[in-house]
């Protein structure tokens, strides 16, 4: 039997469930960096901890007969796969969230009563794809966008997006962000999910026995109210910022370094400092950096994820941002006639992107792999990643056959030997790849942090000059 186990925001109270179970695996907790673990009670469970948003797609594969993740999760699987082998067995209470519909305050939106009128297109920004897409069809709204994103989508309204679909917990409030919500898709607490073979074929009652079901009082729907007339006034506040140059900055690893850097080259940023939680997540002391402050007029900064960052610039929604060569690549690949522009290397943020295999595995380079798909012994070739255009730009290139890419959200090492064959990651040192006993069999490129623009806004006379001297302080940095 295999059960996937969260990290992040669940973790401390999924172990503490596991452990009034007398479940809880030796190593599970926050500053574990297994992957692996056991138990001591159920000698033939296995446990294998991801990234939350990983564990509804690996149970309705099959990969993992039981899982522990929110429920927002799990609809965002059952938007786009309602028939898919997921169950949801049981909710467990904790880790409740709010998934709500919101908009800027600043946007005199009040409502969605009516927003089909307010917009051209309506722009909704979302980590929750299938989500925002199912809502949109049920709205009725006959010109939408939905932007895709890693997260932090509390910082698009109402700049770079009109709707932001997102999660309230209790440790970060909407009103923090100056957002209005708008409308409850659902209220989300932990949940057990299982495949549905996999709960037809075992005997999994003694397992789940060790989970009491918990009941839940039904909340009713946050309603939908008349439009205020504050909405129409948005074109006009647009019009009066088009020149202004907006910025996007990185939060997670590369936050700190790309603030020591912005602060040589003598721009001054207040409230661009301090760490985010895991995940790029703002602390509660941090919510600020979200939308930092610099003294030069007529520029605006956000702090999003880099992995957001060349599409959001592709899209004009940002004129220039700081992101990873990695992640420029990424999208370059996908969309090589993309007007997205490296304009300065930064050097710092270095890190190498590396083709990766289990030390048991018997290939120690791509042709090796390569043998293995031909002489049959891996019938499927399961390459996982964050980087999904590099890697699957890699297996072409690399001529490998009968590919599956298998797109993760973080922690991907833990994906190997079970549940993919060739990891497509990023490294520094390459101690945390030893640590698993995982091993580099290729090198595909060397990264850092660098400077990117969009190339129309880089000689849009309204905004050249002022660009220009922005760069030129960028450059005093290196």
């Amino acid at each position: 039997m295999k059960l996937a186990l969260p990290k992040g925001r669940l973790l401390k109270d999924t172990a503490a469930l596991l452990e009034r179970a007398r479940l809880r695996p030796e190593g599970y907790d926050e500053r574990s960096r297994s992957y692996r673990l056991k138990s001591s009670r159920f000698p033939d469970l296995f446990f294998k901890v991801f990234q939350e948003r990983d564990i509804p797609i690996q149970v309705a594969i099959g990969n993992y007969d039981l899982g522990i993740c929110g429920l927002d999760w799990v609809a965002e699987l059952l938007a786009k796969y309602p028939s898919s082998d997921l169950v949801k067995v049981r909710d467990l209470g904790y880790g409740r969230s709010d998934l709500c519909v919101v908009a800027s305050g600043r946007a005199g939106i009040s409502s969605l009563v009516g927003i089909n009128d307010g917009f051209d297109r309506v722009r909704i920004v979302s980590e929750y794809q299938n989500l925002a897409e199912s809502f949109a069809l049920r709205q009725r709204l006959r010109r939408f966008s939905i932007l895709p994103i890693w997260g932090a989508g509390e910082v698009y309204p109402p700049e770079s997006a009109d709707l932001a679909i997102i999660a309230e917990t209790p440790a970060g409030s909407f009103a923090s962000y100056d957002l209005v919500p708008l409308a409850r898709i659902l209220t989300s607490t932990a949940f057990l999910i299982a495949n549905r073979d996999g709960l037809a074929k075992a005997d999994l009652s003694e397992l789940l026995a060790c989970f009491p079901p918990f009941e839940v009082e039904t909340e009713a729907e946050i309603p939908l109210p008349a439009i205020t007339s504050g909405m129409f006034e948005k074109g006009e506040k647009m019009a009066e910022g088009e020149e202004v140059v907006r910025i996007a900055l990185p939060d997670g690893h590369l936050l700190k370094p790309t603030a020591e850097f912005l602060d040589k080259a003598g721009l001054n940023i207040q409230g661009y400092s301090g760490e985010m939680g895991e995940g790029g997540e703002c602390g509660e002391s941090e919510k600020a950096t979200r939308r930092p402050t610099i003294d030069l007029p007529g520029v605006t900064i956000k702090v999003i994820r880099p992995q957001d960052m060349p599409l959001q610039v592709a899209n004009e929604n940002f004129d220039l941002a700081i992101t990873g060569q990695d992640w420029l690549n990424d999208h370059l690949y996908r969309f090589p006639s993309s007007p997205v522009k490296e304009i300065l290397k930064l050097g710092f943020g270095k890190v190498t992107v590396v083709a990766v295999v289990s030390e048991d595995l018997p290939a120690r380079h791509v042709h090796g792999l390569r043998d293995l798909v031909r002489e049959g012994l891996l019938p499927t070739l399961r390459v996982a990643s964050e980087y999904v255009n590099i890697a699957d730009k890699y297996a072409r290139d690399s001529h490998l056959e009968h590919c599956k890419i298998i797109p993760t959200w973080g922690a991907s090492e833990a994906f190997l030997p079970e549940d993919a064959d060739l990891l497509i990651e990023n490294t520094e040192t390459g101690e945390t790849l030893a640590r698993h006993n995982l091993t580099v069999i290729d090198t595909i490129l060397e990264s850092s942090a660098c400077l990117i623009g969009h190339r129309d806004t880089l000689s849009h006379p309204s905004k050249k000059g002022r660009i220009e001297r922005i760069i030129d302080f960028i450059k005093k940095g290196g």
